[in-house]
């Protein structure tokens, strides 16, 4: 499936029809031939997303010639992702208005003979003692990644930049021998956030556009100093009590001064998935912050605004919402503090994102043996998993467009006749949303008419269905044909 087209309006991106080629063909290989293997591999795991190496390239020759891709020394993410940074800088382009970029850290986690070989990402305690009765901690084998992944104010994802290393080997035995505000950023593994967010901002061209989004862990006085100067706006969630003003008091204490300024009521789902309502209290001032006092002859102080929304009367047996942010943008109106905080909502894209890597792409269940060859691979499974999330995205935000801009007519043809015209699409027009409807259908979505939009878990199991499906009706139209 592809999509093209070009609108006047934000949602109407220019995905293109081949869209595996609009994602690879501009790929930065030293030979040609490595990209041509990419665009075979990325299309035999898009037609089988969730499936390994062997069950998508069928035959000895392919699966031979994959793992060689994966193993060759002159590939890696970067060049991987080279083509699809390079189209989503034309979509950002194409888009209107700001730009969130969502950043995130995951990891991924490896039962391996030799853990050795890919690494560890971080230790746990185990159930057991030792003869002392201290508790014995266990290393986890995995590989870390940090992601960033733009969006429309709409929630239409457009692209992603990801980064994986091992060069902070050692840096907690550091922390515990140092103060860690006493270790340059650089050797940090908070490192990865300032990366992230300098090179999307590049990616943008226009730094102004772009809104920074993070949680608790974005909560870097150097991060704040760098989107800063590079002229990006940021939006925080903060967890550390900062001092302000003249260095004598903190973030909290003229927090605690702040009327509450407006109320904002918000409808969430808990962890059973029940649908709540709540009601926050906004408060929210302009405060002068101070770097850490190790670092305040290298960083300058900043003028950011705080923006608290706490719940009010929450009720027995649940925890309040309680968000604490830290921006460089205004915030002078009730209007203003909710849209910072539907902006800072979008985060869980990125949580999902994560989510369709692990339980769609099923990075976990790889049986690589190396850091590298991993990493190629969940590059890979990224850009597969951005286009799921944004099939998801653009039926929800473009569903009356025309379904030629995602489908090609033998998917079309093939879903008209394998899939009944009930439930919700009984009386839609052809479009995105009727046909997405129907994909969706062959990965166990209902459909009925007050069912809320398919998801990205029914979407990729009907992907995988329509593939094999549309695969039989060009073989059995071969056969007719001869």
């Amino acid at each position: 499936m592809g999509a093209r087209g070009r609108s006047a309006d934000s949602d109407r991106i220019d995905v293109g029809r081949e869209w595996v080629a609009e994602e690879v063909s501009g790929c930065q290989f030293p030979d040609q031939r490595l990209g041509s293997r990419l665009h075979s591999l990325m299309g035999g795991l898009g037609a089988q997303v969730g499936s390994t190496i062997p069950t998508a390239c069928e035959d000895w020759a392919s699966i031979k010639a994959a793992y060689r891709f994966l193993s060759n020394d002159r590939v890696d993410e970067h060049a991987i992702l080279s083509g699809h940074m390079k189209a989503t800088a034309r979509r950002i382009r194409a888009a209107d208005g700001p730009i969130l970029i969502l950043h995130d850290t995951t990891e991924f986690s490896y039962d391996r003979e030799d853990p050795e070989s890919i690494g560890y990402t971080r230790e746990m305690p185990s159930a057991r003692k030792d003869v002392t009765g201290k508790t014995i901690r266990y290393r986890v084998c995995g590989v870390m990644m940090h992601s960033s992944l733009a969006i429309t104010l709409q929630g239409l994802p457009l692209g992603l930049k990801f980064w994986s290393r091992k060069q902070f080997k050692g840096t907690q035995a550091l922390k515990n021998r140092i103060n860690p505000t006493r270790i340059p950023i650089e050797e940090k593994e908070s490192y990865r956030w300032l990366q992230n967010v300098g090179q999307s901002t590049a990616l943008c061209g226009d730094a102004s556009r772009c809104v920074h989004i993070g949680d608790r862990e974005a909560d870097i006085y150097e991060l704040f100093c760098t989107a800063h100067q590079q002229g990006a706006k940021f939006l925080f969630r903060t967890c550390v009590d900062r001092l302000a003003g003249d260095g004598k008091h903190t973030i909290a204490d003229e927090m605690a001064e702040v009327a509450v300024k407006g109320l904002h009521q918000v409808e969430f789902r808990d962890k059973k998935g029940k649908l709540c309502h709540a009601v926050l209290e906004l408060r929210y001032r302009h405060i002068r912050v101070r770097p850490p006092t190790a670092k305040q002859k290298h960083y300058p102080d900043l003028e950011l605004t705080v923006l608290h929304a706490r719940e009010r009367n929450v009720p027995k047996g649940r925890k309040p919402l309680d968000w604490k942010l830290i921006t460089n943008m205004p915030v002078r109106s009730r209007q203003q503090a909710i849209e910072k905080l539907d902006w800072y909502a979008m985060r869980w894209k990125i949580e999902t994102f994560h989510k369709v890597l692990k339980s769609g792409c099923k990075a976990e269940e790889a049986l690589l043996r190396t850091a590298d060859r991993l990493s190629n691979l969940i590059a890979i499974y990224c850009i597969l998993s951005w286009r799921i999330l944004w099939l998801t995205m653009f039926n929800r935000t473009s569903p009356e467009e025309r379904p030629e801009l995602v489908f090609t007519e033998t998917e079309m043809r093939v879903l008209d006749a394998k899939i009944s015209n009930t439930g919700k699409i009984r009386d839609m027009p052809r479009s995105v949303e009727r046909y997405v409807i129907m994909l969706a259908r062959l990965g166990g979505y209902i459909g009925r008419r007050n069912d809320r939009p398919p998801g990205n878990k029914v979407i990729w199991r009907g992907m995988v269905r329509l593939t094999d499906i549309v695969f039989g009706v060009m073989l059995a139209e071969q056969d007719v044909g001869n």
